[in-house]
């Protein structure tokens, strides 16, 4: 399972401080806890607690993200960042100092889907008062300042100026596009050089009266706090948000109708190959059979199908992948390489018929024993910290996916079988019917990898 989310803080229990905290000797038998409840604010909440450490992790989620953005791409990013440029009484360099004087850390930020603001704090007195003070506060009453926003602005016109330089960014944003067309997911959500010069403070402020809503947020909190503590938490958080109401759900996700290509003219020695389609959205009834199935094609590394064909065996690229997605609506499913110009050509032709193949065949006993084993083997360490754990309960929460999906998450994964993997892989992907970018080498070569198969 890949994400664009949101891996923002260093500091983390190790996974014996779970495996202690949750009773289990040896390796990790049960995930944690999950405890929900509603805030006064109208705010759903999650808590884990975790005693281990004098720490709590919360993410304060809206469904608030670039798919929310309207004419105006990359409003709703632009909006996450401004929050801790101002607030209250503050500026930015007082909310700094406040952040660092108790040793905390606070960002935001914004996907396709969501807005995340981000805190972790030590739980003694006053640190953990003036942290949730300050949280509260960006959420509430920011400032949007007009000299803040001038600021941003051209932070952000630097570095989507930046991305022009990037062949796998330029291309991945021309793959958005070709896939999801002029759905709100086809827009990238740092916007555009045009849309962001277009932003204004009034923009900023409606947005945020709009988004930033008890009705529409979610609390997400793991630390060292009981249940009673972790309510007044949630209830500080969200009092200043006004009750609002959720946004109207997202239009659906329409399949390409046929192949689609573009070229796009690069000057470098190497070309970027990008291929997608429509995949899956997070809850979908394929989702632990499509994941175990990418798994073995190209989302285990040098292991994966794709490196064993492209790589390994031809030396066409160092590195391909594959991966699903899944968001709100049916997110992408991507695969990718990057090769030598003159090789461009191969190596696409390579990365689809293995795509074919798979489709036609689905895995073999082997190569499913062998995923099962890696994938149920490493999930330990990625519900080792609180960091990690929180940020499950955001997708949790926010999704509305089951309260015992880590619990069931080793059995699910368990569960798949090979003919499951190939009826799922030939419902839901058609090699006929994929967007393709390719970044690179001259017009004639561009044209030679993008228009042959």
């Amino acid at each position: 399972m890949c994400t664009d989310r949101l891996r923002r803080f260093s500091v983390c229990t190790s996974a014996l401080a779970l495996c202690a905290a949750l009773g289990v000797a040896g390796p990790l038998q049960a995930a944690p806890e999950i405890q929900t409840w509603q805030a006064a604010s109208g705010a759903r909440v999650l808590f884990v607690a975790s005693p281990e450490l004098p720490m709590v992790d919360v993410n304060l989620i809206f469904d608030a993200g670039s798919a929310r953005d309207g004419e105006r791409s990359g409003l709703a990013s632009m909006t996450a960042d401004m929050l801790t440029q101002g607030a209250g009484d503050w500026d930015a360099d007082a909310i700094a100092a406040r952040l660092e004087a108790v040793g905390a850390k606070l960002g935001a930020s914004a996907d396709r889907d969501m807005t995340t603001v981000s805190l972790r704090t030590l739980t003694r007195r006053p640190a953990m008062d003036t942290a949730v003070e300050t949280l509260a506060t960006l959420v509430s009453t920011p400032a949007f300042a007009d000299p803040d926003l001038e600021r941003e602005r051209r932070n952000r016109l630097i570095a989507l100026r930046q991305d022009e330089e990037s062949p796998r960014t330029v291309g991945q944003k021309a793959l958005y596009r070709k896939i999801f067309g002029s759905h709100p997911y086809g827009a990238d959500p740092s916007g555009t050089a045009e849309t962001v010069a277009q932003i204004t403070r009034e923009d900023l402020v409606a947005f945020h009266r709009r988004h930033y809503t008890g009705a529409n947020a979610l609390v997400a909190i793991v630390g060292a706090l009981d249940r009673p503590q972790a309510e007044a938490l949630a209830d500080r958080i969200t009092a200043g948000l006004p009750k609002g109401e959720p946004p109207a759900p997202l239009p659906g996700v329409s399949d390409l109708g046929a192949a689609v290509t573009e070229q796009i003219v690069f000057p470098s020695s190497q070309t970027t190959v990008m291929a997608g389609q429509p995949g899956m959205r997070r809850g979908d009834p394929d989702y632990f059979t499509l994941y175990v199935g990418n798994h073995i094609l190209g989302g285990s590394g040098l292991v994966s199908l794709l490196m064993e064909e492209i790589r390994e065996k031809r030396g066409l690229s160092y590195s391909t992948y594959s991966y699903f997605l899944p968001m709100a609506q049916p997110g992408p499913f991507l695969m990718g390489l990057q090769t030598k110009n003159d090789q461009a050509v191969q190596a696409r032709e390579v990365m689809l018929d293995t795509l074919r193949r798979f489709i036609a065949s689905g895995p073999t006993e082997a190569e499913l024993t062998a995923a099962k084993k890696n994938i149920t083997g490493g999930f330990p360490l990625r519900i080792a910290s609180n960091s990690d754990i929180v940020r499950y309960l955001a997708v949790i929460g926010f999704y509305d996916l089951p309260l015992d999906y880590l619990d069931r998450f080793t059995g699910r994964i368990e569960a798949v079988t090979a003919e499951q993997i190939k009826d799922a892989f030939s419902r839901r992907l058609d090699p006929d019917r994929l967007a393709i970018v390719v970044v690179g080498g001259g017009t004639e070569q561009a044209a030679r990898v993008g228009g042959e198969g």
